[in-house]
C-alpha cells in the first residue's frame, strides 16, 4: 500500500495513506494550496510529492 508525503525546502510532512489527505495536510502545513472551486491541489514551487 503506498504512502504519500509532501516535502518543502523547509518543512517535511508526515506520511499519509491516502493521497487526497495528504494533500489536505500539505496545504496546512503551506506546500501548497487547494482550489475551493475545483478542489484540485496546487503545490507551490519546489515543493515535491514522494510515495513509499
Amino acid at each position: 500500500m503506498p504512502q504519500f508525503r509532501f516535502v518543502t525546502p523547509h518543512r517535511c510532512g508526515k506520511w499519509y495513506p491516502e493521497l487526497t489527505l495528504a494533500q489536505r495536510q500539505a496545504a496546512a502545513i503551506g506546500a501548497g494550496f487547494l482550489d475551493g472551486r475545483n478542489g484540485l491541489f496546487q503545490a507551490y514551487r519546489e515543493t515535491r510529492l514522494e510515495t513509499r
